[in-house]
């Protein structure tokens, strides 16, 4: 493909969801998005190319309203830098998490913290150890011990260049 040409490309819709931008043209169920690339790549890589960029929004999103990276300026530059710069860890620190407790589908970060992290809880007693009681709506220990043992029995993924100088 050369610069400047263009190619279409067809998905199936989702329901309730409409296409932004103009209609290309009307064939029910399905929307086409129209390219024109300036590079020379095969049109699968060019459009899974614009499909990753397309969800950068979504995680954007997911910092500003999940995560509280909207609104906060400090005084100094490089104070505004590193609040952001932990928020940014915060998110992929979920992400690995989802990764180590084998979650089958990717969840916001707010939707973790309301299914996952959130227990009511009271501190309490029994007999003379402290104890935390933990409560039943949200589906109590027993069904968090699968989640709890896949994070304890997850292998860290190391780079294949530390392994290597690991064993020299």
């Amino acid at each position: 493909m050369s610069r400047g040409d263009s190619w279409s490309f067809a998905n199936k819709c989702s329901e309730g969801r409409d296409s932004v931008g103009r209609k290309l043209i009307d064939v029910p169920g399905y929307t086409f998005r129209l390219f024109a690339p300036s590079c020379s790549d095969p049109p699968q890589e060019i459009w899974r190319d614009y499909n990753r960029r397309a969800d950068m929004e979504n995680r954007i999103a997911e910092l500003k309203h999940d995560l509280g990276a909207d609104g906060f300026c400090m005084q100094q530059f490089f104070a505004t830098e590193a609040a952001f710069r932990t928020v940014l860890l915060l998110f992929h620190l979920l992400a690995e998490f989802q990764r180590a407790v084998g979650l089958p589908v990717y969840r916001e970060p707010a939707t973790i913290r309301t299914q996952v992290l959130t227990c009511g809880a009271i501190l309490g007693r029994a007999g003379r150890r402290l104890v935390i009681h933990l409560s039943e709506s949200w589906g109590g220990l027993k069904t968090r011990i699968p989640l709890l043992d896949s994070i304890l029995n997850w292998q860290i993924p190391t780079s294949p260049k530390l392994e290597m100088v690991l064993q020299t």
